[in-house]
C-alpha cells in the first residue's frame, strides 16, 4: 500500500504565496512521475504541474512562471511552490504519483487533497 498526504493549503490574499507538500509513504521502491492536479467547484480536475523521476517538469499554461514543482527523492516528497496567486487558483489541489512498490507492482496513487483559497 502507498499513501500520499498533501499539506500546506490555506487561505491567502491575491498576490500571496503558498507551498504545498506531498509526502508518500508505504511500500515504496521508487516514485516515478509525480503531479499536482486541481479541481475547482463545477470544474473538471486539471493538471497543474508534473515532474519525472529525472527532474523534467511540465506546467499548465495558466501557472507557468508562477508555480514551481520540485521533489526530494530521498524523502519521497514533492512540492508545489505557488507565487503571485490569483482568485482563479482557488481549488482543491491533489497530488498524484506513479509508484513502483517494493513488491514490484506499479500503482497510480492519489492524495486526499488540500484546499487552496485565494481571496481578499
Amino acid at each position: 500500500q502507498v499513501q500520499l498526504v498533501e499539506s500546506g493549503g490555506g487561505l491567502v490574499q491575491p498576490g500571496g504565496s503558498l507551498r504545498l507538500s506531498c509526502a508518500a509513504s508505504g511500500s515504496i521502491f521508487r516514485l516515478n512521475t509525480v503531479a499536482w492536479y486541481r479541481q475547482a467547484p463545477g470544474n473538471q480536475r486539471e493538471l497543474v504541474a508534473g515532474i519525472t523521476s529525472g527532474g523534467t517538469t511540465n506546467y499548465a499554461d495558466s501557472v507557468k512562471g508562477r508555480f514551481t514543482i520540485s521533489r526530494d527523492s530521498a524523502k519521497n516528497t514533492a512540492y508545489l511552490e505557488m507565487i503571485s496567486l490569483k482568485p482563479e487558483d482557488t481549488a482543491v489541489y491533489y497530488c498524484n504519483a506513479n509508484v513502483q512498490t517494493i513488491g514490484g507492482i506499479t500503482l497510480n496513487s492519489w492524495g486526499q487533497g488540500t484546499q487552496v483559497t485565494v481571496s481578499s
